[in-house]
């Protein structure tokens, strides 16, 4: 009878352990140069904390380790006040990387689409105080715009020059140089929430540049990047290669910091070269910093917050306009996230495209969302997720005739799909032996 005590209390988490045993291995076989888990990788060559859930697809062929990442929103859009408008469309994107050794080091190709172009239209979608870019010849206003159709085409190598130390070089037709933070869509952080901040073109709104090339070196923990790039924002023509007259004319660095598993820090400044498409003579300094903070949660549940500072000093004007941004996801209980972000945004009343009556120079916007997602499903190689998102805005007086109220707002209903997560690491999923019943210590 002992013995069946013993193999009862043994079996089933050693055959839990063993599988995560054979998972952990064939995730450090994917691991980039010096050991680094493949969860930190952000986008372009930022950084996100090791503990970062990845949702993602993976397999090895042919000694290339493939994974395929992505998600895909359905909603309905409604954005209240004189300015708002709704639309039925879907915010997306897809990645698909691929690994192998190479000459001592580590090769990965990349290439990211997204459909946003058709699924909500060139114009983009309604998202009040949003501001940047251009459609038509005229500023795009209360509206973001879509994503390229291609989003990243890029190659990417990194060799350890030392135990300790590596170097890295990213080239990419189509990619993000060393600016700001991890881009918003691969944020653990805004994972449930499918629209762009409005301090998006004060922070990481460099993530598609149109040539872009990146070297860097670093530590285990610590990594030093710099960039030359094509600095021009894409221009509304969202499915062609925005080349034409252009050079590697903007410059950027940054330095990032792992100091744990669960933290992630970065700070970095950039010279863009006339990145506005209707003001082709302006140029602009931005400095960004960030903090990003990721932690496992019992029960299937992880905690994700970063914070932002982004601001931007156009050529010709005395100081800077200043960006501020706090995020953050809480999956719980396995199939239930909540999700929340607050913004204060100092923007020119011309970039908001009002009338000259109301102008006054910068006037100080701010924006809280706050949000809930359902997991439909919690087997299977894809998740169906149902989420709300709630938004509250807030403008000075001198706006309220532009938008109706001073606290004008939003609401937004969705169907989400993405890649089921890959939960199972090391640092947290392994299983204590449990003690054989009746013995009092541990099974032989």
């Amino acid at each position: 009878m002992q013995s069946r005590w013993t193999w009862r209390g043994l079996a089933a988490p050693a055959v839990s352990t063993l599988s995560t045993l054979v998972l952990a291995t064939h995730l450090a076989a994917q691991d980039g140069a010096l050991g680094i888990p493949t969860a930190r990788a952000g986008s372009g060559t930022s950084w996100l904390p090791d503990a970062a859930p990845m949702h993602a697809a993976h397999r090895a062929v042919d000694g290339w380790y493939v994974m395929a990442h992505g998600a895909a929103f359905l909603q309905y859009d409604r954005q209240s006040g004189t300015r708002g408008n709704d639309q039925i469309g879907s915010v997306n994107w897809g990645m698909l990387m691929a690994a192998r050794d190479l000459g001592g080091g580590r090769l990965q190709l990349r290439g990211m689409m997204s459909l946003e172009p058709f699924t909500v239209t060139t114009r983009g979608y309604p998202l009040l105080l949003q501001s940047g870019e251009a459609y038509r010849g005229v500023a795009l206003v209360d509206r973001q715009h879509p994503h390229d159709l291609f989003m990243e085409l890029a190659v990417q190598y990194e060799h350890a020059v030392s135990e300790n130390l590596a170097v890295s070089l990213y080239a990419a037709p189509v990619g993000e140089p060393a600016v700001g933070p991890v881009a918003f869509p691969h944020r653990p952080s805004a994972a449930n929430d499918p629209f762009a901040p409005i301090s998006h073109h004060w922070q990481d709104a460099t993530h598609i540049a149109f040539g872009t090339l990146t070297v860097g070196v670093f530590s285990r923990t610590l990594k030093l990047e710099a960039s030359a790039f094509n600095g021009r924002e894409p221009d509304e023509n969202r499915t062609n290669f925005d080349y034409r007259g252009r050079s590697l004319d903007s410059y950027a660095g940054r330095v990032s910091w792992n100091p744990s598993s669960h933290w992630s820090l970065s700070g970095s400044f950039a010279y863009l070269k006339s990145p506005e498409e209707l003001h082709p003579n302006l140029t602009v300094h931005r400095i960004t910093a960030s903090a990003a903070y990721v932690r496992p949660m019992p029960k299937d549940g992880t905690l994700a917050v970063t914070a932002v500072f982004g601001a931007n000093q156009r050529s010709g004007e005395p100081t800077s306009e200043p960006s501020y941004l706090l995020e953050g996801n809480f999956d719980f209980r396995t199939r239930h996230s909540m999700f929340a972000r607050a913004e204060y945004v100092k923007k020119e009343t011309a970039d908001l495209s009002l009338p000259p009556s109301v102008r006054e120079g910068a006037v100080n916007v701010s924006s809280v969302v706050l949000g809930y997602a359902y997991d439909l499903n919690t087997s299977g190689p894809v998740r169906l997720g149902l989420g709300l998102r709630g938004s509250v805005n807030f403008v000075p007086p001198s706006l309220e005739p532009a938008y109706g109220s001073r606290t004008p707002g939003g609401i937004a209903v969705y169907l989400r799909l993405r890649p089921a997560p890959m939960q199972m690491r090391m640092d947290h999923s392994m299983h204590k032996m449990p003690m054989a019943e009746g013995t009092g210590r541990g099974a032989p």
